[in-house]
């Protein structure tokens, strides 16, 4: 019988990597992804696509109700601006979505639990720890932690959080998604829901600067 894992797919370039990584490695994949009130559904698209390209249940968790909670948030917020500035942690803290990480692992630790897998991955990489506290490694350690406390008397005590890209920069991943043939054009990272994307914002930035970075073609359409 094969491995299962739940992983915690939105649609980006790094969880959709981390996806094939898996997959790759011999995982069944149980995708789950969570709509809590974001500007746009252009991620949520991207995930439908890249778990029926991978033959994987998806699940998408309505947390919409949480967005009246997280308007400080660029993210969430419409009367909010995205920043068009460089993925740097003073232009990028008005898109921190508080506790975001820490309400989809909870969840989808108990859908894990429910399917029986082995693992429970996301995608934080180390260019997010400069931004998002709950990116970082004493972050998933603690987690980790804590999750396994919550379950430790049950039948799941072989269960653990997986971060593997935790270390790894934005190249790293795109490199390794070339390895694996990720359909990256088909995945999403812009913060605003246009038909393409924007090309000037944080996310698209470091999307540009990493393909440049891995010497790899981006296959991205750009406004700019």
């Amino acid at each position: 019988m094969k491995k299962k894992a739940v992983v915690i797919l939105s649609g980006g370039l790094d969880s959709s990597t981390l996806s094939y990584h898996l997959a790759s490695e011999g995982y069944d994949l149980i995708c789950v992804s969570f709509d809590y009130g974001q500007k746009h559904i252009k991620e949520l698209q991207s995930a439908a696509f890249i778990a029926k390209e991978l033959n994987a249940p998806h699940h998408i968790i309505n947390l919409s109700f949480m967005h009246q909670f997280l308007q400080q948030s660029s993210l969430v917020n419409p009367d909010l601006a995205n920043p068009k500035q460089d993925y740097a942690r003073e232009n990028m803290l008005v898109t921190v979505v508080p506790n975001r990480n820490t309400m989809m692992l909870s969840l989808a630790w108990t859908i894990a639990c429910a399917q029986n897998a082995e693992v429970l991955a996301f995608g934080p990489h180390k260019g997010d720890n400069y931004v998002y506290a709950d990116c970082r490694p004493d972050y998933f350690l603690a987690m980790n932690l804590s999750l396994r406390l919550g379950t430790i008397d049950s039948r799941h005590e072989d269960l653990n959080l997986s971060a593997p890209f935790l270390n790894w920069s934005k190249t790293d991943i795109i490199r390794r998604g070339a390895e694996l043939n990720v359909p990256f054009a088909k995945t999403w990272s812009c913060y605003d829901g246009l038909e393409e994307h924007c090309g000037v914002c944080g996310t698209c930035r470091q999307r540009k600067e990493a393909f440049i970075a891995a010497n790899i073609t981006d296959p991205t359409k750009y406004r700019e």
